[in-house]
């Protein structure tokens, strides 16, 4: 499958995008408001040259003791970050982002223009489905092939509850 034919590719808004020598504080607010935990980071003719996650917030400003107001993102952004292309193996870059440790992946176009940004989310929402498919195949696969060990288990259970009943009752009426 196609990282275009998802629809959390099609439905996303636009990215948020800043010039490198925005400020921190600037990029921090839009990503506050819109409820994003990334920026996109592109030059005048808007390819994409850099990103800054909350990771880079937490690492490279708040961990380095930075003013927000002052640092520019150029100064904290990761530099030239893995992109993928819409056409490109949805599951191939899964598996990327899974080795390599990253929850971000910028769609960019042909120019290198940043069209859209997939995250891992996207990605859990596309497997967990066929996740819980796999798994009520393999419980109704696996019930059909030992229906006769689960009714001679069960007809044993409801033996020894019986059992148990009537000795209780047994002993409790002699008591």
């Amino acid at each position: 499958m196609k990282i275009k034919d998802r629809p959390e590719y099609r439905d996303k808004p636009k990215p948020l995008c800043f010039g490198p020598d925005e400020t921190v504080m600037r990029a921090v607010s839009a990503m506050s408001e819109r409820n994003v935990g990334s920026v996109m980071i592109v030059d005048d003719f808007d390819k994409l040259i850099g990103v800054v996650t909350e990771r880079d917030l937490l690492k490279r400003l708040v961990g380095a003791g930075r003013d927000p107001e002052t640092t520019k993102l150029r100064e904290i952004m990761t530099a030239k970050p893995r992109v993928a292309k819409a056409d490109d193996d949805l599951i191939e870059w899964m598996r990327v982002m899974s080795n390599e440790r990253f929850r971000r992946l910028p769609i960019v176009d042909d120019q290198g223009r940043v069209v859209s940004i997939m995250t891992q989310g996207d990605f859990v929402s596309y497997t967990w489905p066929n996740l819980l498919h796999q798994a009520r195949e393999v419980t109704r696969t696996s019930i059909g092939r030992n229906y006769q060990v689960l009714l001679v288990a069960g007809s044993v259970a409801l033996y020894t509850v019986i059992l148990i009943a009537v000795l209780a009752s047994f002993f409790g009426a002699e008591a």
